[in-house]
């Protein structure tokens, strides 16, 4: 016979018992429970009766049964497509525990807890008088109060405090909360009857025996049935036999010694499982035979199958642990979780969240697995890290965070702090998993770049690259916190050789350090970082991005999801999305809860995206980029960047869909990345290989043709100021915005002190506040007379020169025999004994001592 048939059938004797005490008030039905439970404790104590009842009539009349602790699922989608399906990554709760409903509970778990715990649960009200009575005979004869005759839902009251208490701040308090609703005193066995009594008027019977099973802890951190079934059994609540059922119901009063978890269990869960057994069948809630199959089930190692609860991101899918540390990190971000972070935490730590996640678990995977394949773990050379993540462009998703060592935050003693692993998240900031970014190097000069297009500077201006030493007092810093003015002087070094001036998209694609130091001396450094600011560029530790003249070239630590975050807006025609990590949530009541908003804004013009985007675009064939191509016909973007000494390597960029920043590098020290096999090639393996997969699936469209205006910009066509004295060029160059500087002089045939020639050459687009060098003549050359062309003989043609004031001449000879004819043509022919050619050629400016050889015709040499 079922509970709820024994609780139809008609009237019993203890039916009649309970009845009488239902009708009891509850002053007197506090005076029963002093006299019959807590007389030996009033006989020591010396607390009258009178004050008992005080504190009864004191409490509250009911407590609310809460929603209880709950499992949140993370989910990944399978791929770009949502209709390709999801796929659970992590199960995170702060206690394992899935709340089932009633019709989800196996039969046989309701007869066993009625009849294990509280057999006249469907007659009394809360509190069961005839339990009490012999209770309080216990009590007497033992002294104190030893037994309670706690009903079923006097344990629900006392769960609800437990489960309260767990949710406390601290361990401290957590402890103290829960000694609390454990203790013997009367006090709380006053305090249990009466919210019982309140329970009962609130909530039918089937309720409050839903949320015992709901809320009854079965051994560890293992809360609930349905927990408490899959853990020991691997099955639901609903699929229990008896024999399992009478063994999960053995565990509620002392899961310390009953619970499955350990064999030193077994025998004393089987001893308690036997007399929930034989009350089953006393009960008639099972057949003679249903009992004798049952209890002849030995609880061992055959009876028992440990499923593990997988809770938290060391326990989730090997490719997605640091994604969900991402996630967990994240928790009071989600606005629609409550108003303020203490809400949106406590609501997460209720739990009963499916968390459907903006991770790509196919692309995860094939960027993991070449983060594995490509950058050891461990090197006894380099503390080597490496993090790559990606984000779709348009709206902030993170679509991938893979990282070279494995995710692991349990403490030392919990076998955690292994070589090889790390509860450090490297791509993101230290909030959001203890990282303090790394420096980005060249991948920051996108920003000068931007900045230098923002003031309507063209990519074909042509920049200065020749200075090496450049005085930081030349350089603007508006910002008051950027820790200006800079002083002394700057020593910069190119990676590779540089021409002397070049475009500022020539410099991008090379890289050129001393060409960006000039850019950046003719814009101001706080409007660079501004610039950065404006697409989301920070510090991972938090502080005010860096405005000191290196800063340029990539001194900042950045964390790569901002490094792929900024990018994005470059491929995106200059919008910023703030990354985002949850699409939707679906609560324990399946209803579907909004996720993270996309929140975009304009950061640059989409002409400047475009005329930014133009030289990364090359990056792939004529730059930096080279080993990272991916060759799928989708057009692609990028940067990369190095540190003084390769210490740290990067590439950002992607397709208008998706972009991605590869990082590999130290994660602590100033180690050279090429003691490593592939060394500074490594970053770029990892991108390829992510963007292999990134491109089949988001694809990509073409990138704009940058506006003719920020291809010319402001600048200025170079005048040839060749044969003005210098304090005219000067004025004329200075005039134009360029920066004048005298070279050396030359050796040049025009008067001493005039101009021979500049630096860019004339007809080069400059820009403004570059340099140009111009040489000087030393006056010392002399052009060559002509004595070819008059047809003089050696003699007359040495005549010439040495009245120019040639002394060195020499001749030599060609045989010419006599033409036995007029030769054809106008003029005459060649004549013997006649200088032929020249050499140095007429009107070739030399220096007086220079020998000049004529070429005279003989008929006989």
């Amino acid at each position: 016979m079922s509970a709820q048939n024994q609780k139809a059938s008609g009237s019993t004797a203890t039916g009649v018992i309970g009845a009488i005490g239902g009708m009891l008030g509850l002053s007197a039905l506090a005076g029963v429970l002093v006299t019959v439970m807590v007389t030996p404790a009033l006989a020591v104590t010396g607390m009258a009766a009178s004050n008992t009842i005080g504190i009864f009539e004191g409490l509250p009349e009911y407590i609310k049964i809460n929603e209880q602790s709950q499992r949140n699922v993370l989910y990944a989608q399978n791929t770009a497509n949502p209709a390709d399906g999801y796929r659970a990554i992590a199960t995170v709760y702060a206690e394992n525990r899935e709340e089932v409903a009633w019709d989800d509970v196996s039969q046989y778990l309701k007869d066993a807890t009625v009849a294990g715990e509280d057999r006249r649960f469907y007659e009394h009200n809360g509190v069961d008088v005839q339990s009490i009575v012999r209770a309080g005979i216990g009590n007497l004869t033992s002294g104190g109060i030893e037994s309670g005759a706690s009903t079923l839902t006097m344990q629900l009251v006392k769960n609800i405090f437990i489960t309260e208490a767990l949710k406390a701040d601290t361990i401290e308090e957590r402890d103290d909360l829960i000694a609390q609703a454990q203790e013997q005193s009367l006090e709380r066995k006053l305090k249990e009857a009466k919210l019982a009594i309140g329970l009962e008027k609130e909530y039918t019977k089937d309720e409050i025996l839903l949320a015992y099973l709901n809320i009854a802890g079965f051994g560890g951190n293992t809360y609930g049935i349905q927990a408490a079934a899959q853990q020991y059994f691997g099955v639901p609540a609903s699929d229990v036999t008896i024999a399992q059922a009478a063994s999960l119901i053995a565990i509620v009063q002392q899961p310390g010694a009953r619970s499955l978890g350990s064999p030193d269990n077994y025998e004393a869960n089987q001893s308690r499982r036997d007399v929930i057994l034989n009350s089953m069948l006393a009960e008639g809630f099972i057949t003679a035979s249903e009992h004798e199959e049952a209890i002849n089930t030995p609880v061992d190692e055959n009876f028992v199958s440990i499923n593990p609860p997988q809770s938290g991101c060391y326990a989730a899918n090997p490719y997605a642990k640091f994604f969900c540390d991402f996630v967990i990190k994240s928790v009071g971000d989600f606005e629609t979780l409550g108003e303020t972070v203490e809400e949106r935490e406590t609501a997460w730590k209720l739990g009963g969240y499916d968390v459907y996640t903006t991770l790509n678990l196919s692309a995860q995977t094939a960027t993991q697995d070449q983060v594995w394949a490509t950058v050891p773990a461990t090197d006894g050379r380099i503390d080597v890290g490496s993090a790559a993540v990606s984000i779709e462009s348009n709206t902030g998703r993170v679509l991938t965070m893979a990282q070279n060592r494995t995710f692991d935050d349990r403490s030392v003693e919990a076998g955690g702090g292994a070589p090889g692993t790390t509860a450090i998240n490297y791509a993101t900031d230290r909030p959001y998993g203890g990282s303090s970014g790394f420096q980005v190097g060249s991948t920051y000069k996108i920003f000068t770049l931007i900045e230098w297009l923002e003031q309507n500077r063209g990519l074909n201006e042509v920049v200065d690259a020749t200075r090496t030493q450049v005085n930081q007092a030349g350089f603007t810093d508006t910002c008051a916190d950027g820790g200006g003015p800079w002083g002394n002087t700057w020593r910069i070094r190119n990676f590779s050789p540089s021409a002397p001036a070049l475009t500022a998209f020539d410099a991008t694609l090379q890289s050129v350090n001393t060409a960006f130091a000039s850019m950046a001396e003719q814009l101001d450094l706080c409007e660079i970082r501004k610039t950065a600011e404006e697409m989301g560029v920070h510090r991972a530790d938090g502080d005010p991005l860096k405005t000191n003249p290196a800063a340029i070239l990539g001194t900042n630590e950045i964390a790569p999801l901002t490094m792929a975050a900024a990018y994005a807006a470059i491929a995106s025609g200059g919008i910023y999305c703030e990354p985002i990590i949850v699409d939707r949530f679906v609560d324990r009541d399946g209803n579907e809860l909004e996720g993270q908003q996309v929140d975009c804004k304009r950061a640059i013009s989409a002409e400047v995206a475009a005329a930014a985007a133009a030289p990364m675009a090359r990056m792939f064939d004529l730059g930096t980029a080279r080993s990272a191509r991916v060759g799928d016909g989708v057009p692609m973007i990028a940067k990369t960047g190095t540190t003084d000494a390769a210490v740290d390597t990067w590439i950002v960029g992607g397709t208008s869909r998706v972009t991605t920043a590869s990082f590999v590098g130290n994660v602590t020290g100033k180690v050279t990345i090429n003691v490593l096999p592939s060394g500074t090639l490594m970053r770029h393996f990892v991108f390829r290989a992510a963007h292999t997969v990134l491109n089949a699936q988001y694809g990509g469209d073409a990138f704009p043709a940058p506006p003719a205006r920020l291809q010319t910009g402001s600048g200025v066509i170079l005048p040839d100021v060749a044969g003005q004295t210098l304090e005219q060029a000067k004025s004329l160059l200075e005039g134009l915005g360029f920066r004048f500087e005298q070279g050396a002089a030359v050796d040049s045939d025009l008067e001493a002190g005039l101009i021979v020639s500049a630096s860019p050459a004339p007809g080069t687009l400059l820009a403004k506040g570059t340099t140009v060098t111009v040489t000087t003549s030393l006056g010392n050359l002399v052009r060559v007379p002509d004595v070819v062309s008059p047809g003089v003989d050696y003699g007359d043609a040495v005549d010439i020169l040495e009245d120019a004031g040639f002394t060195n001449i020499s001749q030599t000879c060609v045989e010419y025999p006599p033409s036995p004819s007029p030769s054809p043509g106008p003029g005459p022919g060649p004549q013997p004994d006649r200088v032929t050619a020249q050499n140095p050629a007429a009107g070739t400016p030399i220096r007086y001592e220079t020998n000049i050889t004529l070429t005279v015709s003989k008929t006989n040499c």
